[in-house]
């Protein structure tokens, strides 16, 4: 997703890059009792000790329940690992165990990004996916601390949010815009701090990191087996770093440059979003340059007099551009673009609204979902940066070289992300080194929009030699398994049979 606005068991082998394994080790007899490193005291025998109980799943909000294959349960975890013997908080998990007993080899715990994204809600949908994974392992899904029912944060209402749409510039180009803009995201935060204050100060990815390791001894496993798409790639680089001997068979899809500040976000967000788009425009038969300014010509258009989209609602630049940004992560919606940019063309907006609005998790009831005020209070969480008005103005015109369309979004987006946020953050950029682990799968699109490819190089750097294995997917879209035939086979022989590939392999 957009910079702020965004998007087990059986251990690795010790070969190096270049090297394959050919046998998987066993599975695990017992789990590694779980730990909170860094110097934290040890977690009490009532977290570590806790048995779970798996009942029938309840239907999610907004949501249906799943089918009767799935169950769920929760698991407690220190809100403070500081202060372990304190307050809990309950993870939810969802899980849909190994179709071949026999041969399984324990759990594999999904992230899908966001950060904010409810893996209790997603897994279900997308677990036809991972079909020939489930063979073997116990598919689980988890709603990360601050998300959705894991004492998710809240922040504002569904009208308060439609009013921030329809009246707030996300591009400003005035005094007076820019004032409101900055005004806007202040009050989101005082919003957070009113309604979940409480957890605010813990929901960031490392204590999210540690509830994995807890989680991974509650379900009985030596080492993590994970899979973590997008921020989830983040959210796996630093598990690594924390418990690199826990670290079992691991894949991260769509990754997330670990050397990046907020502002490096931004940068390679509009350059991955610029790419795609022209990506795009080439596949369409037109001039990528020339289609980008049309494009930018009309939001400019739109800029000054919204568009109507035949209901009560007006389509405003800043509703434009992501409705545009939606069908960019996904090769096979670049038809719906099309359609969306024509009808906008022609002077209504009704296409890419109900893009954004399904970006933004808007039904059609006008009822939000609340992983926007989870990813801005995980993120905001993370980082210690907080760019003022006049630093993100600053760096309007090169972001808006490098992308027209994309470009101002963005670097007016770094300011208003974490404006005045209630709580401090924890780094620039987050550590993913993770010396002693077992080898990382780090898969690269090289027309990933959302997480550009040269992130995927900067990880596998990062994680070490002999742990970041990296596998390049020449194609287009956010994420390359189950898209990818190559990648999807390459990834399920290293889950399924601890095959590790070359480093630097490619899939065309």
């Amino acid at each position: 997703m957009l910079t702020g606005a965004l998007a087990g068991c059986g251990g690795g082998t010790d070969d190096k890059p270049g090297k394959q394994a050919q046998t998987s080790a066993a599975a695990p007899s017992s789990a590694t009792p779980a730990s909170t490193a860094g110097g934290l005291p040890p977690l009490p025998a009532s977290l570590t000790s806790q048995r779970l109980e798996w009942k029938r799943c309840k239907a999610p909000e907004g949501g249906s329940a799943p089918g009767s294959a799935w169950r769920c349960t929760t698991v407690d975890v220190p809100l403070d690992y500081a202060k372990p013997d304190g307050d809990t908080i309950g993870i939810a998990l969802i899980r849909k165990e190994a179709r071949d007993k026999g041969r399984r080899l324990g759990s594999m715990l999904f992230n899908f990004g966001g950060p904010g994204g409810s893996g209790v809600s997603i897994l279900p949908r997308a677990a036809g996916s991972y079909g020939s994974l489930n063979t073997r392992y116990d598919l689980v899904g988890f709603d990360p601390r601050g998300v959705a029912a894991s004492a998710g944060v809240r922040c504002r209402t569904d009208r308060e949010q439609d009013s921030t749409n329809r009246k707030i510039d996300m591009t400003p180009d005035t005094a007076a815009e820019e004032a409101a803009f900055m005004k806007d995201g202040a009050a989101f935060g005082a919003g957070c701090e009113r309604r979940s204050g409480k957890v605010l100060p813990f929901v960031g990815t490392t204590n999210a990191a540690r509830d994995m390791d807890l989680i991974r001894a509650v379900l009985g496993d030596r080492k993590l087996t994970y899979f973590g798409m997008s921020y989830g790639t983040e959210l796996g680089g630093t598990y690594a770093h924390l418990f690199p001997k826990n670290v079992g068979r691991t894949v991260f899809d769509a990754v997330v440059d670990p050397t990046a500040d907020t502002v490096g976000h931004a940068r390679n967000q509009t350059t991955g979003f610029q790419r795609a788009l022209e990506n795009y425009l080439k596949d369409r038969g037109q001039d990528p340059k020339a289609g980008t300014r049309r494009i930018a010509a009309l939001l400019k258009r739109i800029d000054a007099e919204p568009l109507p989209t035949g209901t009560d609602r007006e389509l405003n630049e800043s509703l434009a551009i992501t409705g545009i940004v939606l069908p960019l992560y996904s090769k096979s919606s670049w038809p719906t673009l099309t359609q969306a940019l024509d009808e906008a063309e022609d002077g209504t907006g009704s296409m890419l609204l109900q893009l954004a609005d399904s970006y933004n998790g808007r039904d059609e009831k006008g009822h939000y979902d609340t992983q926007n005020h989870s990813q801005r209070a995980i993120s905001c969480a993370d980082t210690t940066a907080r760019p003022t008005a006049a630093e993100a103005r600053a760096i309007v015109p090169e972001f808006a070289k490098l992308s027209p369309v994309f470009g101002p979004f963005l670097a007016w987006d770094t300011a208003g992300w974490c404006a005045d946020w209630p709580v401090k953050g924890e780094h620039d950029t987050p550590e993913a080194s993770a010396p002693g682990a077992g080898p990382i799968l780090v898969v690269g699109t090289t027309g990933d929009p959302a997480t550009p490819y040269e992130g995927a190089r900067k990880m596998a750097d990062e994680l070490g030699e002999g742990v970041g294995i990296l596998l390049t997917n020449k194609g287009e879209g956010h994420g390359a398994y189950g898209g990818s035939s190559c990648v999807t086979s390459t990834v399920d022989a290293y889950f399924l049979d601890g095959k590790v590939p070359a480093d630097g392999k490619t899939c065309s």
